[in-house]
């Protein structure tokens, strides 16, 4: 049975699943194991190899019926697998400056490896959801978590860019004064700039700017009492979920930048479907419905062809690298005649 897999490398943990040529997924959840990135390549490759190996025993196939393994990781990387020299968060041990973390796993393994970023990854697993993995269609998809990442599936393929940073979706500006509800707030992004998609949507943006907005405005607010506003942050959704009123708010005008930026993508790659995944969703069905809506409000007016693009929630977000990465995989065996 020819097989191949997708491997997604976080900071603290590995996760993987494998995928047969019928497109059927051989393992049911997160198969995880231990990543040990910050101690270099060395020790990185073979954490990788020997969890795969469990993964592979897990789905009761060989290692030697897994054609091609797919790779993603936080980047800053290039489209090729090629590490920042400046390092990162994920990849601090000095080894890593311009290390070719592709090429490195593929001499490993002894077998093809493709390479996506984190963000890319979980876009093309929401895509293949919808269209599965020959489509020809386009997708844009958000991943809202601690910042926002996410991606743009242009005819069936992932948008890379000449330099690996295509699909930077959270660094996409968006005219945010135009939200009503936050007049005089000048929400700052992590890149240092002004009103960047992530600086208004994201867990960081609710710490840094919702939370001090918001809280004077609602006077003895539970979470006012906090001391930690990460931890209060951390405690926006459940509340929204439950229909808190200051909550709600915040998640409205995340939902509304929602909406201003997918109107830029509509008018710019005219997509075939809009895609939502990441933390911020991982809530109640009525919620998601909710947010959806609130999405769809923030929009302008659509052309009346437009106007029906459908916006889906993403499924299996804890997944979503590791599947997005072995579509890439098939892809890259099929064209290799591999699978």
């Amino acid at each position: 049975m020819e097989v191949v897999a997708g491997v997604d490398l976080g900071g603290t943990a590995v996760n993987y699943t494998l995928v047969n040529r019928e497109e059927k997924f051989l393992i049911d959840g997160l198969c995880e194991h231990p990543s040990l990135a910050k101690q270099g390549p060395e020790v990185c490759l073979q954490q990788i190899e020997d969890g795969l190996r469990i993964a592979a025993d897990r789905a009761g196939v060989q290692m030697s019926e897994i054609v091609a393994v797919g790779l993603d990781t936080p980047g800053p990387a290039s489209a090729a697998g090629k590490l920042s020299a400046k390092g990162s968060t994920n990849f601090v041990h000095a080894n890593w400056a311009e290390y070719d973390i592709r090429e490195g796993l593929a001499q490993r393994l002894g077998k093809p490896v493709s390479y996506l970023n984190d963000g890319n990854a979980g876009a093309l697993w929401g895509h293949f959801n919808i269209f599965g993995a020959t489509g020809k269609e386009t997708s844009v998809t958000v991943v809202i978590g601690t910042g926002l990442g996410g991606g743009v599936i242009l005819d069936g393929n992932v948008i890379k860019g000449r330099k690996g940073f295509g699909g930077e979706l959270g660094h996409v500006l968006i005219p945010y004064q135009s939200i009503a509800g936050i007049a005089g707030m000048k929400p700052k992004c992590n890149c240092g700039r002004i009103g960047c998609l992530e600086s208004v949507c994201s867990l960081t943006a609710i710490e840094r700017d919702f939370l001090p907005f918001f809280l004077p405005k609602y006077p003895g607010h539970e979470l006012g009492k906090s001391e930690n506003l990460n931890r209060a942050a951390k405690m926006v959704r459940g509340l929204a979920d439950k229909g808190d009123p200051m909550c709600r708010e915040i998640f409205r005008v995340q939902a509304h930048a929602l909406g201003l930026f997918f109107d830029e993508m509509v008018n710019t790659f005219d997509p075939d479907a809009l895609i939502v995944g990441g933390g911020a969703i991982e809530t109640t069905p009525e919620f998601q419905s909710w947010f959806i809506e609130e999405i769809h409000t923030g929009m302008p007016t659509q052309r009346e062809e437009q106007a029906d693009i459908p916006i889906f929630i993403m499924p299996n977000g804890d997944t979503a690298g590791a599947r997005g990465a072995a579509i890439e995989a098939l892809k890259l065996a099929r064209s290799g005649g591999l699978a």
